[in-house]
């Protein structure tokens, strides 16, 4: 996932540095020997380091980082409910809690990969896992809701070094295209265990601690992944980078974050002079960065990558897949808990469904895609997780959990079988010394759909709850709470003798925006099962060349 247009590979790297070694060796030795006949002599060995077991050691620290993101992911939506009633956030400032981790690491991806080219993965890869891990005590002990929106676009900028290095690496550490398909599967199928282990031990956490605690499950992981990072981690980086350009790194995060914003704002209040300008100047900013890419002799992005149709299609599923599942999962567990009363626990083994079946389908994904066609795997994948939303379209207070639990297995399915076969069609769709830049584009589309996703969407849901009509004789003071988030709702009610009919309106629009988000997110993964089919036609997983 790193970003420049010549991105050092691990093996790459490694034999040069065989290659000097050995060059050195023979001129102390007096062997007259060039450092090219090192490099010769490097190159098998550097095959056959390829073939070590030591790999798959490796991979298992490349999925803890994935599995350190994904975890905190998922356990902020179980820990919403209690950081409203402890905080009491407006509803955009809710919003925010959720989605700026995302709006910053969408927007440093690119620039954190070229980073990482710089001074070595390994080490921004170490370095980012301290960082993720100190940060999160910063959200643990936030006091406002101020406080809590920075410590997590903190954490985004800390998250932004941590996953440029792992698509990368596996695409370096797997040169077979059949070992490869089966670690990218591996890869996507710890970040689904993720999201089925932050909801259970999150929802154990917050039934017996504070819910500052979700967030310090991330300190152990991060322990163990430096631990033994340092020990199976080789170093990569490119020898001959270029200067890493600052003016791109700015135009990226502004571009990023001015045209998400500007969608947000207009999406949660309408058309208004700030969210537009904000819009304009960040499609201005993203404008000037793809220039400055196409004019630069090193580019932080090499935007030739989109010139493949695989590559580009690819990209393009995995955006509108998370734009169009972002809005409705973020809402999921609050749904579970605010709305069905069920406890954190519980909300988080209802939700199970989706990671087992992501996990399941992940792994076997490269085979099924070998055995009939990429297209029909990725298209399938999105029209399953389109029907699925479709049917919470239907969703009420009341609504039984077969239904519910039949729809996130649905979802979890076409999800791993989805994404892990496009996560392997952009590695193989370029050359390797371009894996570095095609692994920052694919996480960039990944983190910029999910802020759409949760700034679109989720406006939706918080724009429909906002209509609601409080109860006759409702004390005004209690009304605005209640409108502001349905976590207030159930805080502010509890003040009235009788304060059924105040959790009943609250609840049924909360209710109707999801179904309403539910439908449009059906539609947009429905439009991307078309585009997928139409822009993979042909594509066939790595041939390994």
């Amino acid at each position: 996932m790193t970003g420049t247009a010549r991105p050092a590979l691990a093996a790459e790297t490694d034999t040069q540095a065989a290659a000097d070694v050995k060059a050195e060796a023979d001129a102390k030795a007096g062997t007259g020997a060039k450092a090219g006949t090192g490099a010769k002599a490097a190159a098998p060995e550097s095959e056959a380091a390829e073939k070590r077991p030591g790999r798959w050691l490796a991979l298992s620290v490349l999925v803890l980082a994935v599995l350190l993101v994904a975890v905190d992911a998922t356990v902020l939506g179980l820990a919403t409910p209690y950081i409203s009633e402890d905080l009491q956030p407006s509803g955009t400032q809710l919003l925010w809690i959720g989605d700026v981790y995302s709006f910053v690491i969408a927007g440093l991806l690119v620039s954190m990969g070229s980073l990482g080219d710089r001074v070595g993965r390994k080490k921004l890869l170490l370095m980012g896992s301290v960082a993720f891990g100190l940060i999160s005590v910063l959200n643990a002990y936030a006091s406002t809701p101020e406080l809590m929106i920075v410590a997590r676009a903190l954490l985004g900028v800390a998250g932004a070094t941590l996953m440029p290095a792992t698509l990368a690496l596996i695409r370096n550490l797997f040169h077979d295209p059949r070992e490869r398909s089966l670690a990218v599967g591996i890869w996507g199928a710890t970040a689904s265990a993720g999201t089925a282990v932050g909801p259970v031990v999150g929802g154990f956490l917050l039934e017996h601690f504070w819910w500052g605690s979700v967030f310090l499950i991330n300190l152990p992981v991060m322990a163990v992944l430096v631990l033994v990072g340092v020990k199976l981690l080789p170093e990569s980086r490119n020898p001959e980078p270029g200067p890493w350009d600052l003016v791109s790194v700015v135009l990226s995060l502004v571009g990023m974050i001015g045209v998400v914003y500007g969608i947000k704002e207009t999406a949660s209040h309408g058309p208004t002079v700030p969210a537009g300008a904000a819009g304009l100047l960040g499609a201005a900013a993203l404008y000037a960065f793809v220039h400055r890419q196409l004019t630069l002799p090193v580019p932080l992005l090499d935007m030739r990558l989109f010139r493949n149709r695989g590559f580009s299609g690819a990209v393009l599923a995995d955006l509108l897949t998370i734009l169009g599942l972002s809005g409705v999962v973020f809402f999921l567990s609050q749904y579970l808990q605010l709305v069905q009363g069920r406890g954190p626990l519980e909300a988080g083994l209802a939700e199970l469904p989706a990671a087992v079946g992501a996990v399941a389908a992940g792994l076997a994904a490269g085979t099924v895609a070998r055995r009939y066609s990429v297209r029909a795997v990725v298209a399938g994948g999105l029209a399953a997780i389109g029907l699925a939303l479709g049917a919470l379209t239907v969703l009420s207070q009341s609504t039984g959990y077969p239904l519910l639990g039949s729809a996130l297995l649905v979802v979890g399915v076409g999800a791993g079988f989805s994404f892990t076969v496009t996560a392997d069609v952009i590695l193989s769709s370029v050359p390797k010394e371009q894996a570095g830049a095609a692994s920052a584009v694919s996480e960039t589309a990944y983190e910029l759909g999910a802020a759409l996703g949760i700034a679109l969407l989720g406006s939706i849901v918080t724009g429909v709850y906002a209509g609601f009509t409080a109860p006759a004789g409702t004390p005004q003071e209690v009304a605005d709470a209640a409108h502001e988030s349905l976590g207030g709702a159930v805080e502010a009610s509890s003040v009235l003798p009788a304060p059924q009919p105040l959790l009943d309106a609250a609840r049924t629009a909360f209710v109707d925006g999801v179904a309403l988000a539910a439908g449009l997110g059906a539609a947009v993964l429905l439009a991307a099962s078309v585009a997928a089919w139409i822009l993979l036609r042909g594509q066939k997983l790595g041939t390994g060349k």
